[in-house]
Formats: C-alpha cells, sequence, structure tokens
C-alpha cells in the first residue's frame, strides 16, 4: 500500500500536465483563442479542487459522514485523486466544448461578445444542465452501496460535477468570457498560421457564398420582346 500510495503520488503531476497540456491545445484549435482554453483547464482545476475538498471533510473530517453512511472517518485511498481527475476532466471538457462552441459560433458570425454569451446559453444552456443533473444522479447512487471506496468516488465525482457544470461552466466562465470582451477570442499571428483551422463554425463557407452565388438574372432566361417574324 505504501509503494502504490508513493507511485500515485509521484504520478499525479505528471499525469495532471500531460492531460491539461493536450486539453489547452485541443481546445485552442478548436476555438481558436488562447485565453479560452486557459480558462478552462483553470477551471476544471477549481472543480477538481473542490471535489477533494468536499472528499477531505466528509471522509476525514466527518462532516455529513451520517447522511452519507459513514462509521468511521480515515485517509481518502491513494487511487482516488488519479481516478476522480480522470473522469471530471472527461465531463468537464465536454461541457466546456459543448457549451461554448455556440457561443464561437455566435461571435464569428458578426455577434459582440455579450450577445454571443446569451445565444450561447439560450441553445445550449439547458442540455447542459440535464446532462450535468443525469450524471450527479448516477454518481450520488454510488453512496449508497456499503463499499468504502465505491462511497468515495460517488461523493467526489457527484460534488465535482455539480461544481463544474453550475458553477464553473455556467456562471464563472461566462462571466469571465463577457469581461475579456473580444479579448477573449484573441489568437497571435503565429499561433493562427501554425494551427490547423478546422472551421467548426463554417466561416469559410459564409465567405465563399457571396463570390460562388449565381446573378439573379442569369438564372431566369430572357424572352423576346415583341412579336415573332415570319
Amino acid at each position: 500500500n505504501i509503494d502504490i500510495s508513493e507511485a500515485m503520488s509521484d504520478a499525479l503531476i505528471p499525469y495532471l500536465t500531460v492531460v491539461i497540456g493536450l486539453a489547452i491545445l485541443l481546445l485552442m484549435v478548436v476555438f481558436r483563442s488562447v485565453l479560452v482554453p486557459v480558462k478552462a483547464a483553470l477551471g476544471f482545476l477549481l472543480s477538481v479542487g473542490a471535489a477533494f475538498g468536499v472528499l477531505v471533510a466528509v471522509f476525514q473530517w466527518g462532516w455529513g459522514a451520517d447522511l452519507v453512511g459513514i462509521e468511521q472517518t480515515g485517509p481518502v485511498m491513494s487511487l482516488m485523486p488519479i481516478l476522480v481527475i480522470g473522469i471530471v476532466f472527461g465531463l468537464a471538457m465536454d461541457y466546456e466544448v459543448f457549451l461554448f462552441t455556440r457561443m464561437r459560433e455566435s461571435y464569428v458570425h458578426g455577434a459582440s461578445p455579450g450577445a454571443a454569451v446569451v445565444d450561447g446559453f439560450r441553445h445550449s444552456g439547458r442540455v447542459v444542465a440535464a446532462a450535468a443533473i443525469i450524471m450527479i444522479s448516477v454518481f450520488a447512487g454510488f453512496v449508497g452501496l456499503n463499499s468504502p471506496t465505491i462511497q468515495t468516488m460517488g461523493v467526489g465525482l457527484a460534488s465535482a460535477v455539480a461544481f463544474d457544470a453550475f458553477v464553473v461552466r455556467m456562471a464563472i466562465a461566462p462571466a469571465v468570457l463577457a469581461l475579456l470582451g473580444h479579448r477573449a477570442w484573441w489568437l497571435p499571428r503565429i499561433l493562427n498560421r501554425v494551427l490547423p483551422n478546422v472551421d467548426i463554425e463554417g466561416e469559410a463557407l459564409s465567405r465563399r457564398a457571396p463570390a460562388s452565388a449565381p446573378r439573379p438574372d442569369a438564372a431566369v432566361p430572357r424572352l423576346p420582346v415583341g412579336r415573332p417574324r415570319p
């Protein structure tokens, strides 16, 4: 157990570095921005920190242990941080991409930063909230089992998803995006040339549409005027 705990502790920082580094790079390609991926990574760290705080408060300090059904408090398992980080990261980035892709699309098509945030919430906010409630319900169901490991996993994941979805993604992140304004979607020219442009919003199609559209008079054949000659 001591060897496993030391191995997990040594792997935690490299694991976080690789996961967050790749996430920032991929989100930078998707959103064509520097600050939005950094904000997403910081929000994920905030959610994970909140989940760890709940685990320590419940399973080590005994806060609300009777509600969860814990008879004896003790240290959190060494495997739990790696497990919580991996699962919460996938859900957090899923909510980030689903919610902010619509905001990016509205901004690219000419909406102001504030209007883009409102449009993103109008089209994706309810879906993200419903998905988060489903996952919170699933993880909260683990608390009713008699296994301390499963109970720890359920409390940690349920609290992390609730905090990430409703506090970070749907409160803090949009507020930061609205305060940054146009700077939120800024990308340096060097990165704009180096990074591949996947064009999720279809911006290239909207630019080519006016040039390739047929003229109104070209589509309708012109009829002869006057009487035909015999």
